[in-house]
């Protein structure tokens, strides 16, 4: 129905091959859009690199996104490489785990502020330098998670946190969409990835998912890439601002 052929996608947040963005890579490529995809650290890359070799993807670089250098050469590289972005993908987030596993009440100004910068900040940081290479429009997706709207046990911190993403987005979608570019938080339900697995009895929420999510089932990383995909495309032009959930139903139930 739709297809991405010749587009340029940046895609910040894929770690290993169970990564949502992981998932919203192999999407994109799949309806033949260019990658260029990051990895967080000479460690992660590792991991990193086979996958994007495996999507063929034309970039392949370093990003530590509070490294304001390494965020400068990306966009350079992009820049001199493809001389316009159309898809920016950020699925990064970070908590310390004391903040993570403590009270909200308790977390430290630092580490609140560590996470606010990691999780949230870096989107905007990304959406700045991407803007100037979409100069005829294109779109920019973070992912977020339902503990963004409500208290989920266990989620803690990074509620707060997402919440804020999700505000975030709404505005940077306001501001840019008179140029064309429209902005989106995906909101997958719970699923397992590195990330997830640092929440407390995370398993427990996965199995209240699936049983009582209207489909029965829980949401998959290619569910979440087919979404993207879509919203990345120009039948998608005019959708912005909103948070989509990708749950089976699951956010609907009280």
């Amino acid at each position: 129905m739709f297809d991405l052929t010749g587009h340029k996608a940046l895609v910040v947040g894929v770690a290993n091959d169970q990564s949502i963005a992981y998932g919203c890579a192999k999407a994109f490529r799949a309806q033949g859009a260019d990658l260029a995809i990051t990895y967080a650290s000479e460690k992660a890359e590792a991991f990193v690199r086979p996958l994007a070799e495996e999507l063929e993807a034309e970039i392949i670089a370093p990003l530590n996104v509070r490294d304001e250098g390494e965020l400068d050469d990306l966009f350079s590289v992009i820049a001199e490489r493809w001389g316009r972005l159309d898809t920016l993908l950020h699925s990064v987030a970070f908590s310390n785990k004391e903040d993570l596993h403590g009270r909200v009440v308790d977390c430290s100004a630092e580490g609140f502020a560590l996470a606010m910068d990691v999780s949230v900040h870096s989107f905007l940081r990304l959406i700045r330098r991407a803007e100037p290479l979409m100069p005829e429009g294109g779109t920019c997706m973070t992912v977020s998670f339902m503990g963004a709207q409500r208290v989920v046990d266990r989620y803690g911190l990074m509620g707060p946190v997402k919440a804020a993403l999700e505000s975030a987005t709404r505005y940077a979608a306001a501001e840019l969409g008179p140029k064309g570019i429209s902005v989106h938080a995906l909101s997958p339900g719970p699923l397992m990835t590195r990330a997830a697995s640092g929440i407390a009895e995370f398993d427990a929420l996965l199995n209240d998912a699936a049983e009582r999510a209207p489909t029965h089932q829980l949401a998959t990383i290619d569910d979440v890439g087919a979404y993207a995909a879509f919203l990345a495309s120009r039948e998608a032009f005019n959708v912005t601002g909103s948070i989509h959930p990708i749950d089976g139903g699951y956010s609907i139930l009280g």
